[in-house]
């Protein structure tokens, strides 16, 4: 049995149609700030790097660092 914390960071885009476009990264750096987040998100935008289902990202919408803890019960023999 075995207690695991991972970290997920999630930006949130909202697209040309209006629709929330995210990106997930697994295990950002612990000392990842706010103000590199957006200067990546901005690049991101101006750059066109993702074209979605509803057309390019046109605004950030949201950015969270998720944290999840798994506590495995069982541990088969």
């Amino acid at each position: 049995m075995a207690v695991t914390t991972t970290q997920t960071l999630r930006m949130v885009f909202k697209n040309q149609s209006g629709s929330n476009f995210t990106i997930s990264l697994d295990n950002p750096r612990d000392n990842v700030t706010a103000a590199e987040i957006e200067a990546v998100m901005d690049l991101i935008i101006s750059r066109n790097v993702f074209l979605t289902g509803g057309g390019a990202l046109v605004s950030k919408q949201d950015v969270q660092i998720v944290d999840r803890t798994t506590n495995d019960l069982y541990d088969p023999a």
